[in-house]
Order: C-alpha cells, then sequence, then structure tokens
C-alpha cells in the first residue's frame, strides 16, 4: 500500500525537478543570443565575399598534420554596425579548424543586417570549407 503512495510523489517530485531545469537553462540564456535576430529583409553579408574570409584562414598545424578536412559551422553574432560581436563553434572538426574560423570571422567586417530600413544585430550561421591542397 505504501508504494503506491511512493510512486504518484516520486513521479511529481520528477515533474517538478524537469520544470526546475527548464527554468533554470530558459535563465541562462545569454543576452547577446536573446538580442539578435535569426532572419531579417537583408542579412548581413561579409564586405568581399566568403573568399575574404577564406583568405584570412590559417590551416592549424595540427590539422594539417593530421590531415583533417571537412566543414565547420559558425555561429556568429554581427551588430548593426556589421561588427562580429561573438563567434561560437556550431561544429567543429577538430585539429583547431574551429578556433581557426572563428580568428577569420572575427578579423572581418560585414554589411549590416536591415529591418524595415533600419540596421539589427543577427545571428547566423557560417559554413567554412577546410580543404587541403
Amino acid at each position: 500500500m505504501k508504494t503506491i503512495f511512493k510512486l504518484p510523489f516520486l513521479l511529481a517530485l520528477l515533474l517538478c525537478n524537469v520544470c526546475l531545469i527548464e527554468i533554470n537553462y530558459s535563465a541562462t540564456l545569454e543576452a547577446s543570443e536573446t538580442e539578435y535576430l535569426t532572419f531579417t529583409e537583408k542579412m548581413p553579408e561579409p564586405i568581399g565575399g566568403l573568399e575574404s574570409i577564406i583568405k584570412k584562414i590559417l590551416y592549424p598545424d595540427t590539422a594539417r598534420k593530421l590531415m583533417i578536412e571537412g566543414k565547420v559551422y559558425i555561429m556568429c553574432f554581427v551588430d548593426e554596425k556589421g561588427i562580429v560581436t561573438e563567434a561560437k563553434i556550431i561544429k567543429d572538426i577538430g585539429g583547431g579548424c574551429g578556433d581557426a574560423a572563428i580568428d577569420a570571422i572575427k578579423k572581418s567586417k560585414f554589411t549590416s543586417g536591415i529591418l524595415k530600413n533600419t540596421p539589427v544585430k543577427v545571428k547566423m550561421p557560417i559554413a567554412i570549407e577546410f580543404k587541403l591542397q
């Protein structure tokens, strides 16, 4: 009989715990991620195109030695002035390629994202391909 009462109590306790974890996760979202738009009428673009970013990439020695190739995906946060304020690795291939991509992106200037003829902050993914020649 006691186990019948314990089971609903344990389930309720578990449900409360899950809810608290979700609330805590929502509270820890960085302010920068909530202030940036995902889509705009005109998305930011690297000045000089993606090629300008690729030219700034230094292929990491570790990746070169291990013959690592592939695509790195970076979430890029571009402010109203076209300046990259933050960049985070979404998917990395290792060997320092993610960090090399972030360095190149942070050194790049972008056009501003535009919404209703006003420059806005935008977050957008960028894919950088690493290929040995």
